[in-house]
């Protein structure tokens, strides 16, 4: 609920900015808590088995793609029009709006700290004959002792909760698992460079409009919500091991990338889009599952925290590439992007990761 109010409050001061520091001031509380998508797949992972968590997961990440289809057509068609980008910011706002007031009419499961108040001594029923007013006493004595205890602990753990999150961040990156995180930095980055540029090479390269750019991403989006319910098959065909969907999907990757680059025609940007949009949805899955596997000791929210902070750390590096590739070409940045993906796969198989069954433990070969 914090998440998505917040975030609808900075759209909405994003819709009213007047100049660059308002827009600047109005990006920071969205990029802090639009997070709310993190925290579903948290909870999902603790709701479900092993085996199905890349299912589950391959279906929330379709759902999720949906809203992917709808954007870009509302957004491209938006943008054309007197004053867009306003009427896109607080039609944004709204939407959030919307998903909190969903979000709260889902059924709420909180943990209560567990305490047991003393039961009154025996001297205590002396001269007592009302059994109501027994009861009434002891529910008023235990409802004291309980507000105590919760207040002496909210106060005892808030800063031992705070040190203990950033204690953990550490440990997990410092950890066994600083091979998966990179594979994840360098697939990431390199999908982003793809997209970074995409508008403005469909127009130099091809001419098109903002509009019929934005029917394409929801076609490639479109495609991603398809990619979601494969998922179930393919980890069947796959025997369930993750490593080997994420080296495959990464392959792929790297040759739509390409292709993409080097396209003279439409058509064939079309075809890489395809190819594309089943590659990152079915190992951005994948990764996450691996995550997941292999750093349990860590916790669900934990890792997919830091797994979310990796790929942020590649947004801030995005832009500069971008832009200094863009100086090259406007094939540059997929270029770049197509470079990067080879990278993550040669990552892959250099570590000599093996995941055997649905377990997937790591052994290293020597």
């Amino acid at each position: 609920m914090t998440c998505i109010v917040i975030s609808a409050l900075g759209y909405a001061l994003l819709g009213v900015s007047t100049n660059i520091y308002i827009y600047a001031l109005a990006r920071i509380p969205v990029g802090i808590f639009k997070h709310s998508l993190s925290i579903s797949k948290a909870f999902l992972s603790d709701l479900v088995t092993e085996e199905e968590r890349p299912i589950v997961m391959g279906r929330f990440n379709a759902a999720s793609s949906l809203g992917f289809i709808l954007g870009p057509v509302v957004g491209g068609s938006l943008t054309e029009l007197p004053g867009g980008f306003y009427i896109t910011s607080f039609l944004c706002s709204s939407i959030f709006i919307i998903n909190a007031g969903l979000v709260w009419l889902l059924p709420w499961y909180e943990d209560k700290p567990s305490c047991v108040a003393p039961f009154p001594n025996e001297s205590s029923f002396n001269g007592i004959t009302d059994t109501s007013a027994l009861k009434s006493d002891l529910t008023l004595h235990t409802y004291q002792m309980e507000n105590q205890i919760i207040k002496k602990h909210k106060k005892q753990t808030f800063w031992t909760q705070v040190v203990s999150a950033f204690r953990k961040v550490a440990g997990v990156a410092f950890s066994h698992m600083w091979e998966i995180f990179l594979v994840r930095l360098l697939s990431a980055i390199a999908v982003m460079l793809y997209y970074s540029n995409f508008a403005l090479a469909m127009e130099e390269r091809f001419h098109m409009t903002p509009r019929m750019t934005g029917y394409l991403i929801s076609y490639g989006s479109t495609l991603g919500v398809l990619a979601g319910f494969l998922l179930g098959p393919l980890s069947r065909i796959y025997k369930h091991n993750s490593y080997i969907m994420l080296l495959h999907s990464n392959i792929l990757t790297f040759f739509s990338i390409l292709v993409y680059s080097l396209a003279p025609k439409m058509w064939i940007v079309v075809l890489a889009l395809t190819l594309l949009a089943f590659s990152t949805n079915i190992g951005r899955t994948c990764i996450v599952d691996l995550e997941l596997t292999q750093g349990v000791k860590h916790g669900s929210g934990t890792l997919i925290g830091v797994g979310q902070s990796v790929t942020s750390v590649g947004r801030i590096l995005v832009p500069l590439w971008s832009g200094i590739a863009q100086e090259y070409s406007p094939c540059g940045p997929p270029q770049l992007g197509a470079v990067l993906s080879l990278a993550s796969i040669f990552l892959m198989y250099k570590s000599k990761l093996c995941y055997s069954g649905s377990a997937q433990t790591k052994v290293k070969s020597a």
